[in-house]
């Protein structure tokens, strides 16, 4: 498996860190709520994705007009618990 996603994985993340960078990186598109906009409606999100599905999207940006991501594994962490508590 990817390291930068194995190094994700290990760590537990913030909800609270994660909502944050939502807000300031991924709201534009996907709407404050997560309920889409010009990016997909994101709302159980997890229950849909594995993961390391969720985290090599989130760094590559493979689907246009997404773009791609630099983030340390410990805000991919916050990011992803923030994400699993979409519903």
């Amino acid at each position: 498996m990817d390291p930068f996603v194995n190094a994700t994985l290990k760590i537990d993340g913030s909800k609270s860190n994660g909502a944050q960078l939502f807000r300031i990186n991924c709201a534009g598109c996907h709407g404050i709520s997560a309920q889409g906009l010009v990016g997909p409606n994101l709302r159980s999100i997890s229950d849909r994705n594995k993961d390391s599905k969720l985290i090599k999207q989130i760094v590559s940006g493979k689907t246009p007009p997404m773009p791609s991501f630099e983030m340390d594994p410990k805000s991919m962490a916050d990011l992803l618990s923030y994400l699993h508590s979409l519903k």
